[in-house]
């Protein structure tokens, strides 16, 4: 029982810590940022490797190229395009 407390304690405690701000209203949907990157990536694009949600406010995208490398760019939720 006490392994189980004191994580329930530490989650009620931080609430901030385990709950990320979401996606505004007005975002586009995770499909549509998929296809955007694959769009801009073209035949370049070998997958997507994760999309993730940043609280800074934009959606984090991993990819690997044909040629093996790796690729990390930050979309704008309600536009889709690239932010530097």
């Amino acid at each position: 029982m006490r392994a189980t407390v004191l994580p329930i304690a530490l989650a009620l405690a931080l609430p901030g810590a385990a709950m990320a701000a979401p996606p505004p209203e007005n975002a586009m949907k995770i499909s549509e940022i998929a296809t955007a990157v694959e769009a801009e990536a073209g035949e370049n694009l070998h997958y997507i490797e994760s999309i993730e949600w940043d609280d800074d406010g934009y959606w984090e995208v991993e990819y690997k190229r044909r040629d093996g490398s790796e690729v990390e760019v930050k979309i704008d939720p309600r536009t889709g395009s690239s932010r530097s």
